[in-house]
């Protein structure tokens, strides 16, 4: 069973309530598109028919006008003739087939009215399949992200990846207790395990702040040695 059972259902519908009402949002867009696209398919070719019914409607419109001409024609001719009797008759089937075309119109009215109609009810429907085939674009794209999201955190909270910190844990304890024994064997040995020796940037650096320290406390004593010799001076 579809859907929609026919095309006002579809021009109707509320695409959101569908969805929302439904387990499996991007399965439901599916079949919704499949059905438009089958109603549309059905729509076009039932106005097909309907313009080729119209066309043929038209065609004997424009006979019959063409009969009550004739039928016109004749009554002249029969008037000139003095047969009245004749152009009675003929008059009386001028209108009897302008009854007829005088219904025919009226058919084609009706038929042209429901070609507009479908006409926009087609457009509608149209509206609707874009609408749809957009939301289907949008639906993949979000299950697809859910999907990889889902993944992510099963592999987060996968047990097996629990195992693998634990182990990777493991090994960095096992190296730091190999390390340490490693330090044990230069203790009392000069140094004290665990302390690196300076690299050549770390021991020109300080002989560098060491020599800085130097002059300024050389320049310090000038100063001092001159403040008091300038007092001893002004004593005297």
């Amino acid at each position: 069973m579809g859907i929609f059972s026919r095309l006002a259902d579809i021009v109707n519908s509320n695409l959101n309530a569908i969805l929302a009402g439904a387990e499996d949002p991007e399965k439901m867009i599916r079949l919704v598109i499949q059905e438009m696209e089958d109603t549309l398919v059905e729509v076009r070719s039932q106005a097909v028919r309907m313009i080729a019914e119209r066309k043929a409607l038209e065609r004997r419109a424009r006979d019959m006008l063409r009969e009550e001409d004739e039928w016109r024609r004749k009554a002249e001719l029969a008037l000139s003739r003095d047969r009245e009797d004749l152009a009675k008759a003929a008059l009386a089937a001028r209108a009897t087939v302008e009854q007829s075309r005088t219904a025919l119109e009226r058919q084609i009215a009706q038929v042209s009215e429901s070609l507009d109609q479908q006409h926009e009810d087609i457009s509608k429907l149209q509206a609707k399949l874009a609408d749809a085939k957009s939301r289907e674009k949008s639906l993949t794209l979000r299950h697809k992200a859910a999907q990889n999201r889902l993944r992510t955190r099963e592999t987060l909270y996968d047990g097996r990846m629990e195992n693998a910190l634990n182990r990777f844990e493991q090994v960095e304890r096992a190296l730091d207790e190999l390390e340490g024994k490693s330090e044990v064997y230069d203790m009392g040995r000069g140094g004290m395990p665990g302390r690196r020796q300076p690299t050549l940037h770390e021991e020109l650096a300080s002989l560098e702040t060491d020599a800085a320290v130097e002059d300024e406390l050389a320049a310090l004593k000038r100063k001092l040695s001159a403040r008091n010799t300038s007092g001893q001076a002004d004593a005297s």
